[in-house]
């Protein structure tokens, strides 16, 4: 067994507000604020275990910086679906990876999260985000942000406009097609706008880029049998099929009024994220994102909920420059090549054009069909070279967050979980952005083991 499955052996344990003792080094006297994570933590009920990673209960991991102390809590988001399934010490219902006869999908609100002024959404694409306290993490229910109808998703990776504080994000409906719900809404989550968009059968969107003035959907060519889900013949994961003969639909919206401007066609790949975008001084459109050849990350994901990989799925960093008006493809270009994924930037540029970008990376050499994500670097597109953080073995870091600086853009800190496969605990580590090779500027320690987990965000105080 590899040391990293030993976080899928037991439901993650919850733990209250706790004082974070340091282990090494300093704490930055400007890191004041909160760190917030989310991902998959309850991986079976009784003697059944999950279908799929994406399956797994989402838990929430607080880590609140101020002048005096350290403080976190880890809590599980408790929806209905879980209260139900905890009540009964069984599953009951479908997910992701997981079929059911005649029963509804469970919201496992375990993806992401959103931190608004008085609440913190766990977001999952599949439905309505999860509110919940701030502070103590207490669940306050679901949320449709007073414009959400029932049917209508508020996916896992809203985008946040430096400039304006606006906050953009979609949902795909369930039909006999899908329908792309594109919302624009203010800082507070209350809506501005939104449109609705037919796709072209039931794809898969789990993620999209926004680029100057533009929203922009890469359209992989998964699809999805929704008989067979609506059925209960296979559950959503088995139920999408691999058609590269479609190739990559582009879809440009306006960022103002969300009207879209253009359709295109390119060569079939898989994106599970994207990094960013920005319109280039042409009028052109640069975007970049970790492109998978095929599908097979699918399958990947799956087995990581088992503890146990063996299917490769190697995601490389790409360049892909568009022009908005026609959907046109000018040019892709590969620029890592080393496995890669959760591609981050510093929040006061989303949208515009960046020098560092952040990534969780496969060590060097690594055996990606059974390891997963096991360092993290810098990619800086000035120098066109990469710095990574030199990690011993069997040490998991989560995806990097990026923390500004006060009254800077891309001087600050980088935070990461860290799983320590030997003494079987985690731990926040907090580097410098220039220093990413050397050691951590402080590691603290938390009181339980935090399984790998998907998005974070900060909040500054």
């Amino acid at each position: 067994m590899t040391n990293w499955a030993k976080t899928f052996l037991q439901p993650a344990k919850e733990f209250s507000l706790t004082t974070l003792p340091l282990i090494s080094g300093t704490i930055p006297t400007e890191l004041r604020g909160s760190l917030y994570r989310n991902g998959p933590a309850r991986f079976s009920r009784g003697e059944e275990k999950i279908g799929h990673w994406f399956d797994g209960d989402g838990a929430i991991l607080g880590v609140h910086f101020t002048s005096e102390k350290v403080e976190a809590i880890y809590r599980y988001v408790k929806t209905e679906g879980y209260l139900k399934e905890e009540k009964a010490d069984k599953f009951l219902y479908a997910n992701y990876g997981r079929k059911a006869l005649f029963k509804p999908v469970k919201n496992a609100a375990n993806t992401s999260v959103l931190a608004l002024e008085n609440k913190l959404l766990a977001l999952w694409e599949g439905g309505h985000p999860y509110a919940l306290n701030l502070d103590n993490l207490e669940t306050k229910g679901e949320d449709n942000l007073d414009f959400l109808k029932s049917n209508q998703p508020f996916s896992a990776h809203p985008k946040i406009d430096p400039d304006t504080g606006n906050i953009y994000n979609f949902g795909v409906t369930v039909s006999n097609h899908g329908i792309l719900n594109i919302y624009q809404c203010n800082c507070q989550g209350k809506l501005i706008k939104q449109t609705a968009t037919k796709l072209i059968g039931f794809p898969l969107i789990h993620d999209f880029v926004m680029a100057g003035d533009y929203l922009i959907f890469f359209v992989s060519p998964v699809r999805i049998n929704l008989l067979s889900v609506i059925s209960g013949l296979k559950s959503y994961s088995d139920s999408m099929s691999w058609k590269p003969e479609l190739g990559t639909q582009i879809l440009v919206f306006n960022k103002h009024d969300l009207s879209l401007i253009s359709r295109g066609e390119t060569e079939p790949w898989f994106q599970w994220h994207y990094t960013n975008g920005y319109v280039e001084k042409d009028g052109s459109v640069m975007v970049e994102l970790v492109r998978f050849e095929n599908f097979a990350t699918n399958q990947n994901l799956k087995e990581v909920g088992t503890g146990k990989t063996e299917t490769p799925a190697k995601g490389s960093l790409y360049q892909i420059r568009i022009k908005p008006e026609n959907a046109q493809v000018l040019e892709i270009n590969k620029i890592l090549d080393n496995p890669c994924e959760f591609p981050i930037v510093s929040p006061h540029l989303v949208g515009k054009k960046w020098r560092y970008t952040f990534l969780s990376l496969h060590r060097e050499n690594a055996d990606i069909s059974q390891e997963i994500l096991g360092e993290i670097g810098v990619y800086d597109h000035k120098t066109n070279t990469l710095s990574r953080v030199n990690w011993a073995e069997n040490l998991y870091p989560s995806e990097p967050i990026f923390v500004p600086k006060p009254n800077e853009i891309e001087e600050g800190w980088v935070i990461t979980v860290v799983y320590d496969g030997h003494n079987d605990n985690s731990q926040i580590w907090i580097f410098d952005r220039n220093n990413l090779s050397e050691e951590p500027l402080c590691r603290l320690q938390l009181p339980s083991v935090i399984p790998p987990s998907f998005h974070g965000t900060w909040q500054s105080r």
